[in-house]
């Protein structure tokens, strides 16, 4: 008897990032099938990015590591949700990843709790699990 049905994700990442290898690996240890995208390849519009951000504060919303905040060539005090997002479309290192798509719900960042809830397993919280290692091999964060 087949216990439980196929459970798929819709996975948008930055390719060659350590980080996102690590969130999808753990995915597929707890039975997670992916489909996996490239988020700075894909042809974003305004409201389907805007579907990931539901709900999300600024800081919830941008990449932590992009190198113009690093840099602090982009300062998020001078940013509404709305423009914040046109600056996404523009410049999508600047986006949170991953962004994840379970059936039609859509989420930005690997928020396990939230993960485990949506697809009824029980991953553990590594606490590197959305971090940018200094041993990791990223390039344009």
């Amino acid at each position: 008897m087949f216990l439980h049905t196929l459970k798929q994700v819709i996975f948008y990442e930055k390719t060659g990032c350590s980080g996102n290898a690590r969130q999808k690996a753990l995915l597929k240890e707890h039975g997670i099938s992916l489909d996996v995208r490239s988020l700075l390849d894909t042809s974003w519009d305004k409201p389907t990015l805007e579907a990931f951000f539901k709900g999300l504060s600024l800081e919830e919303m941008l990449n932590p590591f992009a190198p113009k905040l690093k840099d602090g060539t982009f300062k998020l005090e001078d940013y509404t949700k709305e423009s914040l997002i046109d600056a996404m479309l523009k410049t999508p290192i600047l986006i949170r990843r991953p962004l994840l798509q379970i059936g039609e719900v859509k989420l930005c960042g690997f928020d396990i709790p939230k993960l485990n809830a949506l697809l009824h397993i029980n991953m553990p919280i590594p606490h590197t699990i959305n971090a940018c290692l200094s041993g990791d091999s990223c390039n344009n964060v």
